[in-house]
C-alpha cells in the first residue's frame, strides 16, 4: 500500500535474493505473523473500541451508534458505515486532507469482510420499522504503520464490535443497554507475493517490495466470505489455494486469541 520507490534497489534486490533462497527478510517463517496484541475499552466515549498491535503496526478502532433513518429498500434493518483515517504521524506517506485512495481501499476491505459475513444482525437494530434504526459507525485510525493495515484494522473492528453496547439509555429509549448483536466472527488474513514466495502478514518493507497482495476473510466455520486482490501482478491457482488454506489456519489462531480476550473481560 506504499509506493515502491521508498525502497532502494539494493535493498529490494537483497530481499528478493533472500526469498529466492527460501529465507524471509526478517527471519520469520513465510506463514508466520508478527506478535499480535489486543486491547479493548480504550475510548470512553465510544460504544466499543479496540487497539491492535501487529508487530509495530498500531491501529485504534472505535464504534459509535446513532439513531437514524433506514434505507428505503431495507426499512427493518440497521445500517453500518466504515471509514479509515491514515494519520500523518503514522507514516511520512500519509498526508492531511480528504481520504486518500489507500484509506478508501482499506475501509472497503474491512467493511466487506464484516458485511459479507453478516457479522452484525441488522434486523435487531430496527427501533421503529421504516422510521428509526441504529446506525453503526466503524472508524479505524492508523497510529503507526509498519505493514499489513488490512488485518490490523479488520481485527480491531471485530474486537471493538464484540465489546460494543447499543446505548439505549443514552439515547432516551428507556431500556437497558445491550451488547451489539453479533452473529459471526470473521478474521481477515493477508498474504503478499515476494519473488516466488507467499508471505503472510507482510511488514512495511515487504509491502514496499512485494506484489500482488491477497486478503481473505473467513468465518468461524471456515467459509470464505470475502476476498480482495490488491497491487499489480497475479497469483497462480495453486498459490490462491495455498493462501486460502493458510488463512483458515491462521484465522482460527487469531480468532481464538480474540475470543480468549473477550472471555477474559
Amino acid at each position: 500500500m506504499v509506493e515502491s520507490h521508498m525502497v532502494s534497489e539494493i535493498k529490494r534486490d537483497y530481499i528478493l535474493q533472500m526469498a529466492k533462497s527460501g529465507k524471509r527478510y526478517d527471519g520469520r517463517a513465510w506463514d508466520e505473523y508478527r506478535p499480535i496484541r489486543i486491547e479493548t475499552g480504550i475510548v470512553q466515549q465510544a460504544e466499543g473500541s479496540a487497539r491492535v498491535h501487529i508487530g509495530d503496526t498500531e491501529v485504534v478502532v472505535g464504534i459509535k451508534c446513532e439513531i437514524g433513518t433506514p434505507y428505503p429498500d431495507s426499512p427493518n434493518s440497521g445500517v453500518m458505515t466504515t471509514a479509515a483515517e491514515m494519520l500523518p504521524m503514522a507514516s511520512p506517506d500519509f498526508e492531511k486532507g480528504p481520504p486518500s485512495q489507500k484509506s478508501i481501499e482499506l475501509a472497503r476491505v474491512v467493511d466487506r469482510g464484516i458485511r459479507e459475513t453478516e457479522t452484525i444482525d441488522f434486523d435487531k437494530l430496527c427501533i421503529e420499522p421504516g422510521e428509526k434504526v441504529w446506525m453503526v459507525f466503524i472508524d479505524s485510525h492508523i497510529l503507526d504503520y509498519d505493514g499489513n493495515l488490512i488485518d490490523a484494522c479488520a481485527l480491531g473492528a471485530m474486537a471493538a464490535l464484540m465489546t460494543a453496547k447499543v446505548p439505549n439509555m443514552k439515547k432516551g429509549l428507556n431500556i437497558p443497554d445491550v451488547p451489539l448483536p453479533i452473529n459471526h466472527w470473521p478474521i481477515t488474513c493477508t498474504a503478499m507475493k515476494i519473488g516466488d514466495k507467499i508471505a503472510f502478514d507482510p511488514s512495511l518493507t515487504e509491502d514496499q517490495v512485494g506484489s500482488p497482495r491477497l486478503s481473505v476473510s473467513i468465518d468461524e466455520n471456515g467459509d470464505i466470505r470475502a476476498m480482495q486482490k490488491g497491487e499489480e501482478g497475479g497469483f497462480t491457482k495453486e498459490e490462491v489455494k495455498h493462501i486460502i488454506a493458510m488463512s483458515r489456519v491462521k484465522g482460527n489462531d487469531i480468532r481464538r486469541m480474540l475470543q480468549d480476550h473477550v472471555k477474559s473481560l
